[in-house]
């Protein structure tokens, strides 16, 4: 599993800032870990790949649900902060606009870093506790591979494999959720993060296009507080 620095930086702190305080169920303290599945889903808006590929040239990118774990510490009975790693999520490139239906383009592996500050609603006792987030996102690409397809898209008539990368990008994200307590110990968590997110993709072949991904991230949740 590849983990960014980012989010390995707020889990030591989180871990450390728990052992310090002592944990204390559901309220200023507590340490709490869920694992689950988030499905990734971009909301593209493409823009053109430059010349010489054919005018209206876009794209197009699928979704992909990967395993998580989401770490959260709470500053005070209210307050928390939150974190999640999980594995890289592989999406398929597609044509769209003047190419669409030329089948997949390329793959992609994104992992998203991010760090949410959240409002929880009602006191550490109740059973469903609601909760809103803001936070920020670092989003980083890796793994970029081009098809037969894109080459003969980019490159017409030529013979060598075209090649691209996305740049990374900070951003930010909102976040709404529904914490709901098993009993002291357990609990089930289901939230839903919209990122919004610009990059611009480089092509070998002295192309460029931008796309706005917007990624929504539905996570489904099961946890236990420490």
């Amino acid at each position: 599993m590849k983990v960014s620095k980012n989010a390995v930086k707020l889990l030591v702190a989180a871990g450390a800032l728990a052992v310090a305080t002592g944990a204390q169920a559901q309220s200023k303290g507590q340490f709490a870990v869920s694992v689950g599945a988030n499905m990734l889903k971009p909301h593209v808006e493409s823009g053109f790949i430059s010349a010489p590929a054919l005018p209206g040239s876009q794209g197009d990118v699928g979704k992909d649900t990967q395993p998580v774990a989401v770490i959260t510490y709470g500053l005070t009975d209210n307050i928390s902060v939150e974190t999640a790693i999980g594995t890289p999520y592989k999406h398929k490139i597609y044509g769209a606009g003047a190419i669409a239906g030329t089948g997949q383009l390329g793959t992609v592996e994104a992992l998203p870093a991010i760090a949410l500050l959240q409002y929880r609603f009602f006191s550490p006792t109740s059973m469903i506790r609601p909760f809103v987030g803001l936070g920020v996102t670092y989003a980083m690409f890796q793994k970029e591979t081009g098809s037969f397809a894109m080459t003969a898209l980019t490159n017409p008539g030529g013979g060598t494999p075209t090649t691209f990368r996305i740049d990374n990008k900070w951003t930010y994200s909102g976040q709404v959720g529904l914490q709901f307590n098993l009993n002291e110990k357990w609990f089930a968590n289901a939230a839903f993060i919209k990122t919004k997110l610009s990059t611009d993709v480089h092509f070998s072949t002295n192309q460029n296009q931008r796309m706005r991904l917007d990624p929504d991230s539905y996570i489904l949740s099961v946890g236990y507080k420490f």
